[in-house]
């Protein structure tokens, strides 16, 4: 494959920052932002992004003609599902009074609740937004990242897979709850790497080395 990076753009996402974050992470590496479904079958690794709600997405998906390039692209190589991309990446939300999604990995995609509280009993506010420590589960997109290192999560809405040998990390927040999901080559953050600082560009520079 080629050293062509694909951040599919289907109108949900923090494309610019996440584009940056990648040509920063590895020099040599093409970003290529785009909705063409050629060019993100033609990539080497493709990235997919997103924020907003999950019918939006979904709907996006399907107004686009990208869903199917999406499943395609996730069959094929290196996919790398971000924040809400992540979460579509699972069957189904809880969100917008529930909603199916893509199927790439079984598992439902869970709200905090209206009554999350810490181990004391103080309420916790939704959404869960800041830096937060992630527990690692052994995985190449790990390499050279400290075990409980923090990342910055912005969420309401958390993945629990159907398989724990799906779960590829876990942070807390009122309960433990997955932060990364992988499955062959797919791998899926909750957290945002492109705003998570040494340790975010790590990840992608990972993700980026990587042949799934």
């Amino acid at each position: 494959m080629s050293k062509t990076v694909a951040v599919i753009d289907y109108g949900m996402g923090n494309l610019h920052s996440i584009a940056k974050a990648l040509e920063h992470a590895d020099a040599d590496a093409r970003v290529d932002v785009t909705a063409d479904p050629a060019r993100i079958l033609a990539a080497g690794h493709v990235v997919f992004p997103g924020v907003g709600a999950i019918r939006d997405c979904m709907h996006e998906l399907e107004s686009t003609g990208l869903r199917e390039v999406v499943l395609r692209a996730a069959a094929e190589r290196p996919f790398l599902g971000i924040c809400l991309g992540m979460q579509a990446m699972l069957g189904h939300s809880e969100e917008n009074g529930g909603v199916a999604t893509l199927g790439l990995i079984p598992g439902e995609v869970r709200y905090f609740g209206d009554d999350l509280a810490d181990a004391g009993g103080t309420r916790l506010k939704v959404p869960h937004m800041g830096w937060n420590q992630v527990a690692q589960v052994t995985h190449p997109l790990w390499a050279g990242i400290d075990d409980g290192t923090r990342f910055y999560f912005v969420h309401s809405y958390y993945a629990d897979p159907g398989d724990a040998a799906h779960r590829a990390g876990t942070s807390e927040y009122g309960r433990v709850f997955t932060a990364a999901v992988a499955r062959d080559n797919l791998f899926g953050v909750q957290f945002h790497p492109e705003k998570s600082q040494k340790a975010g560009l790590q990840l992608l520079a990972n993700f980026l080395g990587w042949n799934g």
